[in-house]
């Protein structure tokens, strides 16, 4: 018997209803109706199949009897064609043979529950075939159509959420009883003791902002912020680079400096070798080797770089949902908001602009269940204080981004400062400016001004500018 054809024959089968042009969607009646029979052979059966939806059926009545079992299953009790009867004898499902009759057929033909999870699958994966066909579809008419106001660009953007929807249904939803919640907040705690790390989320490889941050939470939307040369590009990069040697695939979006420059980057903590050297080609043979093995180690790493300037949120989530299903991406980094556009492109309000961006990036967060990185700049109020660390309130351009955030870093360094505060060495004050350049050199500071699930604080850095390299500082100094 093959897959179109159902055990029980049966009138105004729907085979047309999805307007492909005459043919036969995919669909399995059989499936469906072992799969109903079985859970009126055992109610428990439906036990093993808390992601199955009545809209998972291509039936409407068998769609329709899935409900209502998994109503009766709800509130407690048990269900058999007997108490189901009289929700479905008014249905004809065809000559001299109602709903209620076709209930007590699909029991007497059930024999086991054993394959349940095997129907279950089978009909989930032809309900996604389905989608699939309405997707192409609909964007096969919306894009033919003059009147259709969408961009291109929206257009693909819609139908990329409606894939990326697709391929995760049949996965478990969100709705999670507080016991089950409990239990998994107990498991992640008694693993984060077990490795001794103190970790429960994505490690970012730097011990002392693991400890402070216990990882990066899945769904977090994670702002570094610092105002220009401060180094939270070099940062995100340290980070993304430590996630990748794990084996983790790490999508980077960069809207201001090109992938060789972030190589270029790489290459330099990798091999020691200062990055403005390498750009003038000047190393020794001893240090170009180190440049060749620091290569051929980043180029086994999984990390894509995304070279696309001003795109809009949709944009990127679309870009972002297709690496996700080919890559299974396990943290996307963002440099940097600012030079992100909205929807009405440029011109538009900012405030509203970057409201949409981090709300978006704060769903996409959600919606692909990683941490986001995203860079920010701040604003200029920070240079006019006595004390330039900054604070939210310096977040450039919209308080959504400390809103939206799970987590705000700011990446700040006294070097910075000092360092443009040098008196003439004649100067009384230039032995002064010495010993503080020394107490300031080659250490940062990561200012925690937000994290929603823990405490805030400082985390001490050392930070190798001509290498762009963060570490921790107590192994840091002296590298």
């Amino acid at each position: 018997m093959s897959i179109h054809e159902p055990a029980i024959s049966r009138k105004s089968t729907p085979v047309d209803n999805l307007g492909t042009g005459g043919a036969r969607p995919p669909y399995n009646l059989e499936a469906e109706q072992a799969l109903l029979g079985a859970l009126l052979l055992s109610n428990q059966a439906a036990e093993y199949i808390p992601e199955l939806t009545p809209e998972h059926f291509f039936d409407g009545l068998h769609g329709r009897m899935f409900a209502a079992m998994s109503d009766e299953m709800v509130r407690g009790r048990a269900f058999s064609p007997v108490t189901l009867a009289e929700r479905f004898r008014t249905e004809i499902v065809r000559e001299n043979l109602n709903g209620a009759q076709y209930l007590g057929r699909l029991a007497a033909d059930a024999t086991s529950i054993r394959n349940v999870r095997d129907y279950a699958r089978t009909i989930i994966e032809l309900a996604q075939r389905r989608t699939l066909i309405v997707v192409a579809e609909d964007l096969a008419n919306r894009a033919f159509d003059p009147n259709d106001p969408s961009s291109p660009a929206e257009l693909i953007e819609h139908a990329e959420r409606q894939l990326f929807h697709a391929s995760t249904a049949g996965k478990s939803g969100q709705e999670v009883e507080l016991s089950d919640a409990v239990r998994l907040a107990v498991d992640s705690a008694n693993r984060a003791r077990m490795d001794g790390g103190g970790m429960s989320g994505l490690p970012t490889g730097f011990i002392d902002l693991d400890h402070k941050l216990g990882g990066l939470g899945a769904g977090d939307l994670v702002i570094i912020a610092g105002r220009p040369s401060m180094g939270k590009t070099a940062l995100a990069m340290n980070i993304a680079g430590n996630v990748a040697e794990t084996g983790d695939f790490v999508h980077f979006f960069s809207m201001e400096m090109s992938p060789e420059q972030l190589a270029n980057r790489q290459l330099a903590e990798h091999s020691g070798v200062a990055s403005d050297r390498l750009r003038r080609g000047d190393f020794t043979e001893d240090e170009f080797r180190a440049v060749a093995r620091a290569a051929e180690k980043l180029s086994g790493l999984p990390c894509v770089i995304d070279r696309t300037g001003g795109i809009s949120i949709s944009a990127l989530s679309a870009k972002a949902r297709r690496m996700a299903r080919k890559r299974k991406t396990k943290l996307i980094v963002i440099d940097y908001l600012q030079l992100m556009s909205g929807s009405n492109g440029k011109g538009g309000n900012r405030v509203n602009d970057i409201t949409e961006i981090t709300t978006g990036l704060k769903a996409l967060a959600g919606e692909l269940q990683i941490p986001i990185i995203a860079l920010s700049q701040l604003s200029r109020a920070v240079e006019s204080r006595t004390d330039k660390r900054p604070m939210l309130s310096d977040l450039r351009e919209s308080g959504s981004i400390e809103q939206d955030a799970d987590v705000v870093m700011f990446v700040y360094r006294d070097e910075y400062y000092i360092e443009r505060t040098k008196p003439d060495e004649t100067d009384p004050k230039f032995t002064e400016w010495l010993q503080a350049m020394s107490r300031a050199k080659g250490k940062a500071e990561v200012i925690l001004g937000k994290q929603r699930h823990g405490a805030v604080g400082i985390v001490e850095m050392a930070f190798d500018g001509p290498r762009t390299r963060f570490s921790d500082l107590a192994r840091g100094v002296g590298q």
